[in-house]
């Protein structure tokens, strides 16, 4: 359990990550924030529904859109809005 502990420590560091989507993501098996680079969001959206065996609100794929900029982008060169998952929207 603590290699579960310390991924989800890990993933929360992503802006707008918490406890549940960083759950989402180990249960598609991303277990740190390197492991999104390269990753292409909606897959890891539908990966996730296929998972909980529903479709999830939009809002997560969102998440995952600001998530894999997050792991793909270096911190100083980061911008702001695009650290703000409402800002990946379509």
């Amino acid at each position: 359990m603590a290699g579960k502990e310390a991924a989800i420590k890990e993933l929360r560091q992503i802006p707008g990550v918490g406890i549940s989507i960083a759950n989402d993501l180990w249960n598609i098996n991303i277990r740190s924030i390197s492991e999104l680079k390269g990753k292409d969001p909606q897959k890891l959206y539908d990966s996730s529904n296929k998972f909980a065996g529903v479709v999830q609100d939009r809002c997560l794929l969102y998440v995952f859109r600001c998530a894999v900029y997050y792991a793909e982008t270096a911190p100083a060169e980061r911008t702001p809005e695009k650290l703000k998952w409402w800002n990946w929207k379509n």
